[in-house]
């Protein structure tokens, strides 16, 4: 038996609970990972995004399997489903906060880091990450006994500010979720105060991820373009094996308007005449141009199937999430920005170039390394 994290948000958790807390699911991007790592009477462990509290325990019965009939949402976009039996349901009111000190104290996710700091989140950015058994067999225990003898956790102000900042908009053919970013005194708040920084430094720094991105991408059979101002930088940190894998021109067959926003993203990974995934290295503080490429490229290319990713040092993950969500990438004509967008901290990327065989690997093993904003 093993433990896997099944992220809901709030209002999420509540269609689960009012669906008959029965079915379970994942978006199609997930559908490997939910078929190598989930296996019948493993354990889903819930986790309410936003308010960060454990909400309950589900047994796996069946799956993964396929159906895109709607359940949580019309459309419903988790088609990969588990038929699973609840163990523990917790309303909201009653899941238990993570930053209670003797769940904190007691995980090793988390017991390794201070309260306010930031990169204890990254775990809680995917579903189907894998729990450690000493970290399950606690949180299983938690919850029962919670089911059992409940106590309230009622709703701090961060709660109720963090329940509020995420609205849903009706678009003409569906909903989704906008976030109109604040200044607060929440577990980020320190990455929005000004520090110096040494501009040269930084620019090292992004064109060493640039190339290991690219790197990467060569490693597993892709052609990579850079944009001409950094090409030769990232080439001098390319093995030249793989220096014939980058392009000098562009083989897409785009108006100007794309071709010239599409050559100014930081890296593709095209697969002959198509771009499978599109990466914005962004190592200061300021997101937004990378944000704004990748949108302005599905607004001209608005059929394009193609994934995109921010690439940015672990302290700024939850701005960048925050970002992304914002209403003008939400309200995009072919949907939001964080279906297709999702967040690659620096470290990720130094697993991923660590990982063997990557010549032999399809770039879906990406999943097991993005975060999303979508939860």
């Amino acid at each position: 038996m093993k433990y896997h994290l099944d992220l809901f948000t709030p209002e999420t958790w509540q269609t689960f609970n009012e669906a008959g807390a029965n079915i379970t699911g994942f978006r199609a991007r997930q559908q490997r990972l939910a078929e190598e790592r989930v296996k019948s009477g493993d354990i889903f462990l819930c986790y309410l995004t936003r308010l960060s509290r454990w909400c309950g325990a589900l047994e796996v019965e069946l799956g993964p399997y396929f159906d895109d009939s709607p359940i949580l949402d019309n459309p419903d976009p988790y088609h990969v489903r588990f038929k699973v039996q609840p163990i523990a349901l917790l309303e909201p009111e009653l899941a238990v906060p993570i930053r209670d000190p003797h769940v904190w104290q007691n995980l090793t996710i988390t017991n390794q880091y201070d309260m306010g700091h930031p990169y204890w989140t990254g775990f809680f950015r995917s579903s189907l990450n894998t729990i450690e058994d000493s970290d399950g067999n606690f949180l299983l225990q938690l919850l029962n006994e919670q089911r059992q003898n409940p106590a309230k956790y009622p709703f701090t102000d961060r709660d109720r500010r963090q329940l509020a900042r995420k609205k849903r908009v009706r678009t003409l053919d569906r909903e989704v979720e906008v976030e109109v970013p604040v200044h607060e005194e929440d577990e980020t708040s320190h990455e929005l105060e000004a520090v110096e920084t040494d501009p040269a430094q930084d620019s090292r720094e992004s064109i060493r991820y640039q190339a290991k991105v690219a790197q990467i991408g060569a490693q597993m059979g892709f052609l990579i373009w850079v944009p001409k101002s950094d090409k030769g930088r990232v080439l001098d940190l390319v093995p030249e094996s793989m220096r014939e894998k980058f392009l000098d021109v562009l083989p897409l067959n785009y108006d100007d308007n794309t071709l010239r926003t599409v050559e100014q993203i930081d890296v593709l990974w095209l697969k002959g005449r198509s771009m499978a995934r599109a990466f914005e290295i962004e190592h200061t503080t300021a997101i937004y141009s990378g944000l704004l490429r990748m949108a302005d490229l599905l607004a001209l290319q608005p059929n394009m199937d193609i994934r995109l990713h921010i690439v940015a040092p672990p302290d700024k993950r939850e701005r960048v999430l925050r970002e992304i969500r914002r209403p003008v990438f939400s309200l995009l004509d072919r949907g939001p920005l964080y279906e297709q967008c999702s967040f690659l901290p620096y470290d990720s990327i130094d697993a991923l170039e660590q990982t063997q065989h990557l010549a032999h690997m399809s770039d879906t093993i990406i999943a097991e390394y993005e975060e999303t904003a979508e939860v």
